[in-house]
């Protein structure tokens, strides 16, 4: 089994700064993509960015520039730098990830955190 421990969340004003990480442990043989998502009440979970196991980016258009994500797979530890931070980045982000288990595994599984809380005040 694999767990993934979210970490970092909290309460911001508006215009500072937050670093989240996500800790993946467990039966790990490789980790393919990473990704963070964020969720308000009422709305879908929506990615706001995600890594390759090769250090390829991609952001939601509304966080470009202002967030970074990376990795350290060394760690199995993914992170997200969030800057200039604005109300509407509030919400639960987790962290999702396609994970092997074995090298005999002939597939990725996926797998969620729990989520951490990011507020955001104006």
């Amino acid at each position: 089994q694999v767990q993934l421990v979210e970490s970092g969340g909290g309460l911001v004003q508006a215009g500072g700064s937050l670093r989240l990480s996500c800790a993946a442990s467990g039966s790990i043989f490789s980790i393919n993509d990473m990704e963070w998502y964020r969720q308000v009440p009422g709305k879908q979970r929506g990615v706001v960015a995600g890594i390759s196991n090769t250090g390829r980016t991609n952001y939601a258009d509304s966080v470009k520039g202002r967030f970074t994500v990376s990795r350290d797979n060394a760690k199995n530890t993914m992170y997200l730098q969030m800057n200039s931070l604005k109300p509407e980045d509030a919400g639960v982000y987790y962290c999702n990830a396609l994970v092997k288990s074995s090298v005999w595994s002939p597939t990725f599984d996926e797998y969620w955190g729990q989520g951490t809380q990011v507020t955001v005040s104006s």
